[in-house]
């Protein structure tokens, strides 16, 4: 097939994908717990259904011990051809309305901005739509084998690594093509190459043996929010920069984005600075973080004038691509555990160490990626990185140990909003995804040939 019959076909068939988009966008299909199951498992039939109208005719949810079913299914191409795998995911995260949505979110709306606005248009739905309009650019016979996994979990506490781990021999294949991520800027095309990890825990610091009168016992004694507070100040510097020995960081060499072009992204409030030092590129993606993602102590509501003698907190910390989780969140505990105030105890919790991801960048699939991005965008593509962490990737790494990764997709960093109020989709990403996608199949498929 050539290049320019694949441009065509793609842009004739956006009308129906952009309908399969707003059709899927309508399902609020939130796999966290304490959420309604009947959208998810709503949304996870009717995908069924749409994959296997494009070809995938044993589209099936597969049997998982907890939660809700991946999707697995395969369309077995010409004798030594190479294997392909496409993922997505089909749930999202909640939409809560103090999150300050100016349209409702489970109604996919079209604004003056030519954006598709909804909870999932770009996380994770675009990436779905995408992999329907690939395979409708073949008419259901690619040139190669192509296998489909299509996570129900991902934006909580995914099943899929386990599976993956019980039935690697599904996950064979030469490339994983995992549409989840996007360019820095619309019509800028640009291959993820590398994501941060995350290590978190939960540090609990007691200072009295239960709560005292804060007038009378108030200014010798610490009371344990305010030695909790002072203890994280010591995690970051006056820049903002993470201060903990031992934390790994670098600088990024590729994409960058400039300071105004993250401050539209992230919204910030006026008069709000920016933290750290270095390139936003580089505090982004190889430079590490550290959030207080959650306090516990006596809500102002129940409060009363008396000094507290526990507060806690849960800290993530992000990590580089190429470090160790494990020696990471070691030096994040010793940390915690050397630097208490005031003689302060200090009892930390570990709760996770999910590894970073770095891509093989020379490889023939990274080459062929490329060169499809080039086709559909007509220029170059940059190398981003990703803040976020996807443990999965570790897991098909390993069951997979030759495959290469490209890890691409419609979610525009400087405007999609994902996880945020007003998450949006631009259609001209999606449209020229599915050329990138269909490109690549095709010169896998005749570079096997040769």
């Amino acid at each position: 097939m050539q290049s320019q019959e694949i441009t065509d076909k793609t842009a004739a068939m956006m009308p129906e994908l952009i309908t399969s988009l707003e059709r899927l966008v309508a399902i609020p299909s939130v796999a966290f717990p304490g959420y309604p199951e009947e959208p998810v498992r709503r949304m996870v039939d009717e995908t069924v259904q749409l994959f296997r109208d494009v070809g995938f005719r044993n589209a099936r949810p597969m049997n998982v011990p907890t939660g809700f079913p991946p999707i697995y299914g395969d369309i077995v191409g010409p004798p030594g051809s190479p294997t392909v795998m496409l993922y997505a995911h089909l749930d999202v995260q909640p939409a809560p309305v103090e999150q300050g949505w100016t349209s409702d979110p489970w109604t996919p709306t079209h604004k003056d901005d030519g954006r598709i606005y909804g909870r999932g248009a770009a996380d994770d739905k675009a990436g779905v739509v995408a992999h329907l309009g690939t395979m409708r650019i073949f008419d259901g016979q690619p040139p190669c084998t192509v296998k489909l996994i299509l996570e129900s979990m991902e934006e909580t506490e995914s099943n899929l690594e386990a599976f993956v781990e019980a039935n690697p021999e599904m996950f064979a294949c030469d490339v994983f093509i995992i549409c989840d991520m996007g360019n820095l800027k619309v019509g800028e095309p640009a291959l993820t190459t590398a994501l941060r990890g995350d290590v978190a825990c939960v540090v609990t610091v007691r200072t009295l043996q239960h709560p005292l009168h804060s007038g009378v016992f108030g200014g010798p004694a610490p009371d344990a929010m305010m030695a909790l507070a002072k203890l994280l100040t010591t995690l970051i510097d006056d820049e903002g920069n993470v201060a903990v020995d031992g934390v790994s960081r670098y600088s990024w060499d590729g994409a960058d984005l400039s300071e105004d072009e993250y401050r539209a992204s992230a919204d910030l409030l006026d008069g709000v600075q920016l933290i750290g030092s270095g390139s936003v590129a580089s505090r982004l993606w190889s430079f590490p973080s550290i959030s207080a993602i959650g306090v516990d102590m006596t809500t102002i509501a129940g409060s009363s004038n008396v000094l507290i003698p526990e507060a806690s907190a849960k800290l993530s910390m992000r990590i580089v691509p190429g470090s160790d989780p494990n020696k990471e969140l070691d030096a994040l505990v010793h940390h915690l555990e050397s630097h208490a105030p005031w003689g302060a105890q200090v009892e930390v919790r570990r709760t996770k160490a999910a590894p970073p991801f770095v891509c093989q960048t020379d490889g023939p699939a990274y080459t062929a990626a490329r060169q499809a991005l080039e086709t559909a965008y007509g220029k170059s593509p940059a190398e981003a990185g990703s803040g976020g962490s996807i443990p999965l990737l570790r897991t098909l790494q390993q069951a997979a140990p030759g495959a290469e990764f490209i890890l691409w997709g419609a979610e525009d960093v400087a405007a999609s909003r994902i996880h945020a109020s007003d998450e949006s989709v631009d259609p001209t990403e999606i449209e020229k995804l599915v050329i990138s996608q269909a490109q690549l199949i095709q010169i896998l498929a005749e570079s096997a040939k040769r």
